[in-house]
């Protein structure tokens, strides 16, 4: 597991028409090399060669998405649950993909581990600082998927379209914790209630939640799915309605 953008990304912001230029092209000599490294060592450690369009995500997610999977080039918006995030990961990964994090310096690896992402095809860079779109666009450059939390201030629209230019060309995806414009569908957790507490004591056992799904430009009607995020063996699961009827609601609890 990498945590570091040191060799992913040059510290100029793009603010020219060179912007739209591969990052690593910009970078010093020294960047460069490293880039290339990162490159040539990511694709001689990549387990599965992913061809198609599409990545495979966990099937208790694919009744949400578009086409059932993720798409290669497009970018998704996540709403208010880090989990969902892990599990959105944790097919890509188990399928051989290198996977980033940015911008999140709680994601526990050690959950994301026993969610099933592989932990040695993960890049975290916890703090990727003022040069939010520069870095993302490094990591965009070697990774498959990359999770970035959105930035606090609007990205300007130049700026989405290069990075969205960037993924098309580099066939990676985009998870974005927040709002994004022009993503595939934005993925929101509605409902979240813990089991386990008993008689108001004993141990959050399982989480049950409720997911909508809304499609680019709002197309079509909103998808809905009720899952186990996770069950009590710490899986990803689809939950049938009558699975749990009184869940203890712990809101913030992500």
């Amino acid at each position: 597991m990498f945590s570091t953008a040191a060799a992913l990304a040059s510290p100029e912001a793009p603010t020219s028409p060179e912007a739209s230029a591969p990052v690593s092209d910009r970078a010093p000599v020294s960047d460069r090399a490293q880039v290339h490294e990162l490159q040539s060592r990511i694709r001689q450690m990549q387990a599965t060669k992913l061809e198609s369009r599409r990545l495979e995500t966990h099937p208790a997610l694919a009744s949400l998405l578009p086409g059932g999977s993720l798409k290669a080039g497009a970018a998704y918006s996540v709403r208010g649950s880090t989990t969902l995030v892990m599990a959105l990961l944790a097919g890509p990964s188990a399928a051989g993909a290198w996977c980033g994090v940015l911008g999140m310096p709680d994601f526990g690896a050690e959950a994301a581990g026993r969610f099933g992402i592989d932990l040695e095809r993960l890049v975290l860079v916890p703090h990727p600082g003022e040069q939010w779109l520069t870095v993302t666009a490094a990591v965009v450059d070697v990774l498959s998927v990359v999770v970035v939390v959105a930035p606090p201030a609007r990205a300007r629209d130049g700026d989405v379209a290069r990075l969205t230019a960037r993924l098309r060309q580099r066939e990676a995806t985009l998870i974005v914790v927040g709002d994004w414009p022009q993503v595939e569908a934005t993925l929101t957790v509605s409902r979240s209630g813990w089991d386990g507490l008993g008689d108001g004591a004993g141990y959050l056992a399982s989480r049950r939640v409720t997911v909508e799904s809304s499609a680019r430009g709002g197309s079509g009607a909103p998808r809905r799915a009720d899952l186990w995020l996770p069950d009590l063996g710490e899986n990803f699961r689809a939950a049938p309605a009558a699975a749990a009827e009184h869940p203890v609601r712990l809101e913030a609890v992500v």
